[in-house]
């Protein structure tokens, strides 16, 4: 690559600051669209995100920030999209301009509801986005830790190891550790079902489960999980590595996860409802559940995947958390 390619991150939630504040250790001039003008105006006038990681100051001459997704999609080269599975859709219709010859980084910890497909996949589809041109970006990484420069790991996957290694290089520092894979599928699938499986964590320490049992859950959920990404894209990959296992840890056990904490709420007695307004952050794995479910109806050759189901049973079926997960405590071992 002749000269070096420009980066750009889409969206303004803890996630996509924590990456803005990764590239800003490497990259002397960052493209970030937020949606929100208050949001811009604010970190022109302040230095910092007033909704999320508000520790974290920014060297305004860093940044080229716009409200224009046109505008920051065409100033870069290396598109990486932080934004909310269930709202990427409305952004991305926003988009006028050309990106089929773009890098895109999915950041994304989800599924386009809208279609079933992955995001790597709807960007393929939907922009001709080749898929050499495509990458996905796992953890186990909390945005909150990256804020407060605590040693994380991250693994960014691309059928193109040459960019692989090109993007993990401007995201490593000295508090970020970074490897590549070539599992982009496995890899994409196993970021969006670890939510789930987050979920089910927090409900069992919500209705009073110890931790013996979360132990239990946890192994059973990434056995499930590779039994998932297999019927889906079948291909060598060791579920313990820390794409697959590690980020599933960290996920169902901080106290930082949103997604057990919203799981939490709905073992406590909350509504679905009354727990997403009480949040102010997006538990992705509200919506992956949704997907998942879906995604297993209509595969042929299912796989047993009984903790989803008992997630997507309380969720979307509105069925007792308690009887629920007193009937999954007998298929688990």
């Amino acid at each position: 690559m002749d000269k070096p390619l420009k980066y750009a991150v889409f969206g303004a939630g803890s996630w996509a600051t924590a990456i803005v504040k990764m590239l800003c250790e490497n990259l002397d001039e960052i493209g970030w669209y937020m949606r929100s003008v208050y949001t811009k105006e604010h970190l022109l006038r302040e230095q910092h995100n007033p909704n999320y990681l508000s520790s974290v100051e920014f060297h305004l001459e860093q940044l080229k920030l716009s409200n224009d997704i046109n505008e920051i999609a065409t100033y870069a080269d290396v598109l990486i999209f932080a934004i909310p599975s269930a709202f990427m859709h409305s952004e991305l219709e926003k988009l006028t301009v050309d990106i089929s010859n773009k890098i895109i980084v999915s950041a994304v910890k989800g599924i386009m509801p809208e279609t079933g497909l992955l995001v790597g996949e709807h960007f393929h589809e939907a922009y001709n986005i080749p898929f050499d041109n495509i990458a996905v970006i796992a953890g186990p990484c909390h945005a909150e830790e990256v804020a407060l420069e605590r040693l994380s790991y991250l693994t960014i996957s691309c059928s193109d190891q040459d960019k692989a290694k090109q993007i993990a290089k401007n995201l490593s520092s000295d508090y970020i550790k970074t490897k590549i894979s070539d599992d982009i599928i496995g890899i994409e699938y196993a970021v969006m079902l670890k939510n789930i499986y987050a979920i089910a964590a927090g409900i069992a320490h919500g209705l009073g489960y110890g931790d013996n049992f979360q132990s239990v859950l946890m192994s059973n959920s990434i056995r499930e999980m590779k039994r998932f990404i297999k019927k889906r894209h079948k291909m060598k990959r060791n579920i313990n590595n820390s794409a697959y296992l590690g980020d599933l840890l960290v996920t169902g056990y901080s106290v930082f996860s949103r997604n057990r904490m919203f799981g939490n709420m709905i073992g406590k007695g909350y509504t679905v409802k009354s727990a997403q307004m009480e949040m102010s952050m997006v538990a992705e794995g509200y919506y992956a559940t949704k997907s998942a479910h879906l995604l297993h109806e209509k595969n042929a050759k299912k796989a047993q995947i009984p903790i989803i189901n008992a997630v997507y049973e309380i969720l979307y079926e509105n069925k007792d958390p308690k009887k629920v997960f007193k009937k999954l405590t007998e298929k688990l071992d």
